[in-house]
């Protein structure tokens, strides 16, 4: 394996791109494979997958060559498109295929759960959007991937923190490759500057980014009269939550817990409600219960009016002109940390999501499931030199927003939280968007969390109970 990843460490850095290009998009027909003007990668490059593949896989042939993946994105390449590592691995391995079964967002579900019932199910689903489980497994949409995918292996020894927080009912239900962080920091280094406050990135490497030091920056920095304002976004309620290290839904031993009366939920709520009290947030009550102007993300930290954002990384991944809401980043403006950590920790928590897939019920060929998998796993870092390059050309990040970058992936790699809000019911879903606004209400509507535990936890308690109690062995439809 040491060998292995020598092969791969900077593979592709200026002969692709990642095959999740496409993602997003809805184009495409039902039945479609890669496209026939896809381009594969350079022969030479080539050669180095097969060897690793060699050295590294079982490369027994697949008796069914073909997998379906249901999505409202096409996996495969679009037209144009450079092959991905993994699907060219996959191909040239395995003579394996990925057929693309079109849905859409909106219904997404239905449809899965319709193909399910007809006997007619896909392969393997995204798990990516975090609303998959454990509902599906709930409702016996997707079944355990144990049986096919050696998780106890040295090629999936770097996922084993991401795949055990998705065990539901004894079984491990994601294959994800990696922990992908949920939210960051955002903020302006111009408006750090001309402030005279102390840069948080320097805080973070000097173990000094807490919640004392960002209350204090957050209350000097707010001037309601001028519109400058500590915090803004839709996230930076559930980013400052989880910075206790709690999710408010989480799993334990394979069963979903409701934790709105953990202790660390507790200290972490009161903190929020009184940056509340200190009224550091964007007036969503005098914005028709928006963010700031008309929504655009980032929109107040380029124009040096709001100290921090939380957001995912996504927020900031673009082409300059894309993310120009945030500042100038070709002139270093925009930078982020993770959320602080707690005064009385010593870890930095990053909320998380994943990047890996769910088997579906009955799927027609999880043995080729778990090859593209396993293909997924070996070509993980070929696939981040070619996200590296894109950070670093298209997206122009500096050597600061690189490092910290790696830094933010390898603290949600290393102890993954995942919250589950809205991956069990609308209800809870509904429930828990109540819930987690509870003490950052801006005009006037923030409660104590003690009066928010009163008034939800029962509710909450019996949606958690109830989908605990009742996992089907057949699936229904949604």
């Amino acid at each position: 394996m040491k060998m292995t990843k020598r092969f791969l460490a900077g593979l592709f850095a200026l002969t692709m791109c990642v095959g999740m290009a496409a993602c997003g998009s809805d184009s495409g027909d039902d039945g479609k494979e890669s496209s026939v003007n896809a381009k594969e990668i350079a022969q030479e490059d080539k050669d180095k997958l097969n060897e690793a593949a060699q050295n590294a896989l079982d490369t027994t042939e697949l008796k069914n060559k073909t997998i379906k993946f249901l999505s409202h994105w096409d996996i495969n390449p679009s037209d144009g498109g450079v092959v991905g590592a993994d699907l060219q691995m996959f191909k040239d391995t395995y003579d394996g295929k990925i057929e693309y079964i079109q849905t859409t967002w909106e219904n997404r579900y239905v449809d899965l759960a319709k193909a399910v019932m007809a006997n007619d199910s896909p392969d393997f689903f995204s798990a990516m959007d975090m609303d998959g489980f454990p509902k599906g497994a709930i409702k016996a949409m997707f079944e355990p991937i144990d049986d096919y995918v050696d998780l106890n292996s040295e090629l999936w020894a770097p996922a084993k923190a991401t795949c055990d927080a998705f065990v539901f009912n004894g079984g491990h239900y994601v294959a994800g490759i990696q922990s992908y962080p949920q939210y960051v920091c955002v903020y302006n280094t111009k408006t750090i500057e001309e402030n005279g406050l102390d840069d948080p990135a320097e805080l973070y490497w000097n173990d000094e980014w807490t919640w004392s030091k960002f209350t204090e920056m957050c209350t000097e920095f707010t001037n309601q009269e001028e519109e400058k304002v500590g915090l803004d976004g839709w996230w930076y309620a559930a980013a400052l939550n989880d910075t206790c290290g709690v999710p408010l839904i989480g799993l334990k031993d394979g069963k979903l817990v409701n934790n709105m009366d953990d202790p660390k939920v507790a200290k972490v709520q009161e903190l929020m409600y009184n940056l509340g009290k200190n009224e550091v947030f964007f007036d969503r009550a005098s914005n028709n219960w928006s963010i700031r102007g008309d929504g655009t993300t980032g929109l107040g930290v380029g124009t040096y009016q709001t100290l921090f954002y939380p957001v995912g990384l996504w927020g900031i991944e673009g082409t300059p002109e894309s993310v120009a809401a945030f500042g100038d980043v070709e002139a270093g403006e925009i930078m982020f940390v993770p959320m602080p950590r707690m005064d009385d920790s010593d870890t930095y928590w990053v909320t998380s999501r994943v990047d890996g897939y769910l088997l579906c019920k009955n799927a027609p060929n999880p043995e080729g499931f778990a090859a593209f998998m396993n293909c997924r796993m070996l070509t993980l870092s070929a696939a981040d030199e070619i996200g590296r390059k894109q950070h670093i050309e298209d997206y122009k990040w500096n050597d600061d927003m690189m490092k910290m970058r790696d830094e933010v992936i390898k603290l949600c790699n290393d102890h993954p939280l995942y919250d589950f809000q809205e991956g069990v019911s609308e209800e809870l879903k509904s429930t828990m968007e109540n819930v987690r606004q509870a003490t950052v209400l801006t005009g006037g509507g923030a409660t104590t969390w003690t009066q928010c535990v009163e008034e939800n936890k029962a509710k909450v308690d019996y949606l958690i109970k109830e989908a605990n109690e009742n996992i089907q062995s057949e699936p229904t439809a949604e």
